[in-house]
């Protein structure tokens, strides 16, 4: 946690991954993030995984460092709570349709400066899930050995919408430090999933070739890149990306002649390119396979890590939570009290500041527990009116 963006205040009212993402990466860096939820909590409340208590470690983790606001938003004093919220924060980012009682031209009547960013499915307001989107773009086709789809389980284009979601926030605010102007920005998935699949040359690649990128299983594409298996049962994940990577491969496994005598038959050069590697890998991959099947992950991890090389053993999720290196020992991490009363690591910023002192992560709220203090300091209520509010189970607390 760091405090870069403690005197911005936003006002988040989303559910799922992509909108609640945007909201705990800014409170990660020291917003106020004022999350806003139906009482008894919103539809992701729950979301798996959860624990013993049907507490969810999920919400527990995006919602880090957040304040929690409880209304009835099924009754309309409930949602002008949160709309005045809204206008006198001056910040919105939502998941909440583009119409309705959250539409920002509702919102910016009372607040003509405010900013909303609001994450959606489609572009034309209809509802997407990531799962959905990866589908439209292509990505599962390209996924394993095939002929089969291949789903994969990272929320991928949620995550970085969810980023993105941030950056515009705090574009749009640089915006109308500049010219007094709010706005609201939409950020559809779709968008986000096939913008991304023409920023990485996808859309060019099948354009131009009139076909699609056949399927490589665990190989890389365009580069010299595979899982292999070791003589004591290791599966490891090998990569190459510079010259100096492939003469150190190389020389690790004594394949320097066999790999010669492949470039002189087929009069080519592997030393420099890329894709000359991928492109002959049918004469190289059976090299490699049998000089890595002959040693141990330990004595060759030794050697490519002596050579500079890029590997990975295999490891489930919970190898990797038990590795000290990514966790234990990782700064990023640190304790916090949970509502799940749960104890575990917990992430708070991703990046490090040198110069600034990381701040421990801070738990997540429970429903409504920060509803009193909220009203009181955004909206000027009174304890009495709080109470009111509270007895009509207009508000809740935690």
């Amino acid at each position: 946690m760091y405090n870069l963006l403690s005197d911005l205040p936003v006002i988040e009212a989303s559910s799922f991954v992509a909108s609640p993402t945007a909201g705990l990466y800014l409170a990660q860096f020291g917003a106020e993030l004022i999350r806003v939820d139906q009482i008894g909590g919103g539809p992701d409340f729950r979301r798996w995984p959860v624990t013993a208590e049907n507490n969810s470690l999920y919400w527990e983790n995006l919602n880090r460092a957040k304040k929690s606001v409880a209304l009835d938003l099924a009754r309309p004093e409930g949602r002008e709570l949160l709309q005045e919220l809204v206008r006198a924060t001056g910040q919105f980012v939502t998941n909440f349709p583009a119409g309705g009682f959250l539409s920002h031209e509702l919102l910016a009547e009372g607040r003509p400066d405010l900013i909303t960013v609001r994450v959606m499915g489609w572009a034309d307001g209809s509802p997407a899930l990531d799962y959905t989107v990866n589908n439209s773009v292509g990505y599962p086709m390209l996924t394993g050995p095939g002929p089969e789809p291949v789903n994969h389980v990272l929320p991928a284009w949620d995550l970085l919408t969810g980023a993105y979601a941030a950056f515009a926030l705090l574009a749009a605010i640089q915006r109308r430090a500049a010219t007094g102007e709010g706005g609201e920005v939409r950020l559809p998935l779709s968008d986000v999933a096939i913008g991304t699949v023409a920023n990485m040359g996808g859309l060019a690649e099948v354009l131009y070739s009139g076909e699609n990128r056949p399927r490589l299983g665990n190989a890389v594409y365009g580069l010299f890149g595979r899982d292999f298996t070791t003589r004591d049962g290791q599966r490891t994940m090998i990569v190459v990306v510079t010259p100096r990577q492939w003469a150190n491969l190389i020389a690790a496994l004594n394949l320097g002649a066999a790999v010669a005598a492949i470039e002189a038959a087929r009069g080519v050069s592997f030393a420099k390119d890329d894709g000359l590697r991928f492109t002959h890998r049918d004469a190289l991959y059976p090299l490699f396979e049998q000089a890595i099947a002959g040693r141990d992950h330990a004595d060759l991890a030794a050697a490519f890590d002596a050579g500079g090389i890029v590997h990975s053993p295999y490891r489930t999720m919970l190898d990797a939570a038990n590795d000290p290196a990514l966790v234990a020992d990782n700064p990023i991490f640190g304790a916090a009290e949970n509502p799940s009363g749960f104890a575990y690591p917990a992430a708070g910023s991703f990046a490090t500041i040198p110069q600034a002192d990381r701040q421990p992560p801070r738990p997540a709220p429970r429903n409504g527990e920060h509803s009193e203090e909220v009203l009181a300091s955004r909206l000027s209520l009174s304890s009495g009116e709080i109470a009111r509010l509270i007895d009509a189970g207009i508000v809740g607390v935690g």
